[in-house]
């Protein structure tokens, strides 16, 4: 008996043996492909590049997985401890596999062999990292023993606080959502520390099927979850049971972060800077590489920018009259809410609702407005009406009607129950609306620091919603007579004065077989006329003489240092404007006469930081003498900020051009920003057909342009000019910009002669001339001392300079001119 009891031994020992050593072979074999674990040491999920306004406030967010990496430290407690009890309640004890747990399964498994119901697992977080980051998704038997093998070589390598920061950064919530911290962020609006024990218990119960226990669509079977979840957190002991009660009882509180959260009126800017860092650093870093980018752009400036485009537009639209309803709800029975809500509304524009109507009368619209979503998407029940009198929809008394304006007498007349419109509720009324219309013009703003080049403010179009091309960058305009300061420059910078005489009189010019004959804006010629007439009054002759008697080829160098184009085409034409440039590039070239000719760079970023918090980008690249002293000594000079800047106009010529500038608001062509009450140089420019109507203007510390036009150019309408179209614009911008900011001078240069001398001749004014001006000069220039007329033959076509003569004399004492 003893002797078949060790035969039987021995036969189950050799089994044992073999089955050990078949397992061991098994084992070897898979261990050849494991991958290696050690990448986990240089782990860099794809995280959220986050941009932000000047002041911090968040603009953007680019991911392809919505993440934000948090070190173990900067997860609370009590988030940790909902994970640990939904997924691994051992996982500080065991070495990488929860034997109990794991038995546990198999017993499971086992009694549902056959009844259809899906297998239990018995992953710790430690195999779930080994899964997640190694390993594919595969439901085998050989992916689950890898998984084993290299859960117990990471839990060798790896701490524990490690092994979870890992699991809790990269695991999916749904949503978008990657890592406790962007899910936090998505469901809730908050960061993981203000978490509630039912939010943090409710983002626990997610990673197990995130579209199971959906918010929204499975909120009984998500609210079951989660409250195990916090059962078990009191099983376990991190929670006591009375506030274990307390936050069951509470509702998921799902609150689904929506663009509503980022600066407002961003848009454009946000997108041109996405663009921006794709071109510098390529697409993986700005959706991968967690970056943190500071705008320059001024939150209060944006929105008054927005206002004032916006304002101008409307205003302009509105008096061409209404165009008709956004479309039309054919079937008005039973709910319009339904049908209402499936019309886009312009999400970048607020103010604005869209509304169906249900009934026109002579006296107004009975309206009613497009519900309101939920946090689920779907609409709210309740439908809310409102009424728009006929005063209030004047503008649409004037409507199209198969491409002619027809005047309607009553709003019956000009719409219908079904149409769609939008409205906007009147100030201080409980359910009255104004109609409105978004407008077909178009146009684009810039406002720039013009001594660092950074743009404080953007308006690419009426709605991004609406268009997403931005005006102020991409669009390529004529600027018309605002180009006219840059040939002025150019003048000033090579030997002419403020006071130098050109005639302003017909000119034909020969180009080949073409002959061209440019005119005045009113058709009329002044006669001979200073510079500074020439600039105050715009007029088209005199700069096309002055800049053929100087040359086209200096007029395109100076296009060219201001960077208002790459090539400038040495045409004639080209200095009236016909060539085509942006927004963004006048108002920097402008930004160049501001500060005194030195050249900037315009900048939407101030700086980039990486995941890490190292500064990889930063816009200011001036340096800073004695910023780094050791020590302090009484007397000691303060630091300085070295300017590294191009000189790429003599600073006396861009103040000389600049009280120029000033003379075209003070008595010129832009006279409605004397209202202002402060210093302002700017020019107007409206182009060939009054396609495109401009005003740049500035103060010592701000550039801001603009330019207002059809994005087809199109007429905007006989007298539709700079000044009457965008001069207002620049003005509402600025009177809000500028309160309690104290009116600032222009700095005259040191070694600049002021001369008072004649308007009309640009010579020395006698005592007591009324017709005076203080003008400045450059040392070793001055007044003329005897009068000379650049560009005035015999017949008063284009020739060479000569004294006046008696036809001269008579121009001058005439007058005239006009807007361009």
């Amino acid at each position: 008996m003893i002797r078949l009891i060790g035969y039987f031994f021995g036969i189950g020992t050799m089994l044992a043996l073999l089955v050990a050593a078949g397992v061991a072979l098994y084992v070897s074999h898979l261990t050849k492909d494991l991958p290696d674990y050690e990448v986990l040491a240089r782990y860099e999920p794809p995280v959220t590049t986050r941009i932000h306004a000047s002041d911090g406030g968040l603009m953007g967010e680019f991911a392809r997985e919505r993440r934000l990496f948090l070190p173990i430290q900067a997860i609370p407690d009590r988030v940790k401890a909902a994970f640990l009890s939904a997924e691994d309640k051992n996982f500080y004890n065991h070495p990488g596999i929860d034997v109990t747990g794991l038995v546990r399964a198999i017993v499971t498994n086992f009694q549902n062999m056959g009844s259809g119901r899906r297998q239990v697992g018995a992953s710790t977080i430690t195999q779930q990292v080994a899964k997640n980051f190694l390993l594919t998704s595969d439901q085998t038997y050989e992916r689950k023993v890898k998984e084993m093998i290299l859960a117990f070589r990471i839990e060798r390598a790896y701490s524990k606080d490690r092994i979870l920061e890992l699991y809790m950064n990269e695991i999916f919530f749904g949503m978008g959502a990657y890592g406790v911290g962007g899910a936090a962020l998505t469901y809730f609006n908050k960061s993981v520390n203000e978490l509630t024990v039912a939010e943090a218990a409710y983002l626990a119960s997610l990673p197990k099927g995130p579209s199971n226990y959906h918010p929204f669509r499975h909120t009984d079977r998500a609210l079951e979850r989660r409250n195990w979840v916090i059962d078990q957190m009191v099983e376990n002991g991190y929670v006591s049971r009375e506030d274990g009660g307390k936050a069951k009882s509470q509702s998921l509180g799902v609150n689904l972060r929506r663009n509503g959260s980022y600066v407002f009126a961003g848009e454009y800017f946000t997108e041109e800077v996405r663009r921006e860092i794709i071109a510098r650093y390529g697409e993986n870093a700005l959706y991968e590489g967690g970056l943190s980018v500071r705008t320059t752009l001024d939150p209060k400036l944006q929105r008054l920018a927005r206002k004032a485009m916006q304002h101008g537009l409307i205003k302009f639209d509105t008096l061409r009259g209404y165009r008709g309803p956004v479309t039309h709800i054919d079937d008005m029975s039973g709910d319009w809410g339904v049908k209402l809500g499936e019309v886009k509304r312009l999400s970048d524009i607020p103010e604005w609702q869209v509304a169906v109507v249900l009934d026109s009368s002579a006296s107004g619209l009975t309206i009613g407005l497009q519900p309101e979503r939920q946090a689920s998407g779907a609409l709210v029940e309740e439908r809310v009406k409102g009424t728009v009198a006929k005063e209030d929809m004047s503008f649409a008394m004037r409507h199209m009607v198969n491409g002619k304006r027809v005047k309607a007498n009553s709003p019956a007349d000009v719409l219908s129950s079904g149409d769609v419109v939008f409205v906007e509720k009147k100030d201080g009324s409980e359910n009255r609306y104004i109609l409105r219309q978004p407008p077909e013009v178009s146009g684009g703003l810039v406002a720039m620091d013009p001594h660092t080049g950074r743009v404080l403010a953007m308006v690419g179009g009426f709605s991004y919603s609406q268009s997403e091309f931005n005006r102020a960058t991409q669009a390529m305009r004529q600027p018309g007579s605002s180009f006219k300061p840059i040939v002025y420059s150019a003048a000033l910078d090579n030997g002419y004065t403020p006071a130098s005489v050109i005639m302003d009189g017909p000119i034909t010019i020969h180009i080949g077989n073409t002959v061209w004959s440019p005119k005045n804006y009113d058709g009329k010629g002044a006669g001979p006329s200073t510079l500074r007439a020439g600039i105050e009054r715009s007029r088209n002759l005199m700069t096309v003489r002055l800049a053929n008697d100087m040359g086209m080829k200096l007029v395109a160098e100076y296009a060219e240092r201001f960077g208002v184009y790459d090539k400038m085409p040495q045409h004639l034409a080209m200095s009236l404007g016909s060539g085509e440039t942006t927004v963004m590039r006048m108002v920097s070239a402008y930004s160049v006469m501001a500060n005194g000719g030195r050249q900037i760079k315009p900048s939407l970023i101030d700086r980039i930081q990486d995941r890490y918090g190292k500064t990889v980008y930063k816009h200011d690249e001036r340096g800073c003498e004695g910023c780094d002293t050791g020590e302090w000594s009484d007397g000691a000079a303060e630091p300085t900020l070295i300017d590294n800047s191009e000189q790429v106009l003599d600073p006396m010529t861009a103040y000389q051009i600049t009280s120029m500038m000033e003379g075209v608001v003070i008595r010129g062509t832009a006279g409605t920003l004397r209202e202002l009450g402060r210093p302002i140089a700017g020019k107007t420019g409206t182009t060939n057909d009054e396609k495109d109507a401009w005003f740049i203007g500035y103060t010592p510390n701000i550039v801001v342009g603009l330019y207002m036009g059809y994005d087809k150019p199109q007429p905007l309408g006989k007298g539709a000019t700079g000044g009457g179209l965008a001069a207002p614009i620049f003005k509402e911008f600025m009177t809000d910009a500028m309160k309690g900011v104290p009116p600032a001078e222009f700095k005259v240069p040191e070694g600049m002669k002021l001369i008072a001398i004649n308007r009309k001749t640009g010579m020395q004014a006698n005592p007591g001339d009324p017709d005076t001006i203080m003008e400045a000069f450059k040392p070793g220039t001055g007044p003329a001392d005897s009068y000379w007329v650049i560009g005035m033959g015999e017949d008063g076509s284009n020739g060479s300079g000569e004294a006046l003569s008696p036809r001269a004399s008579e121009a001058i004492s005439q007058g005239g001119g006009g807007l361009y």
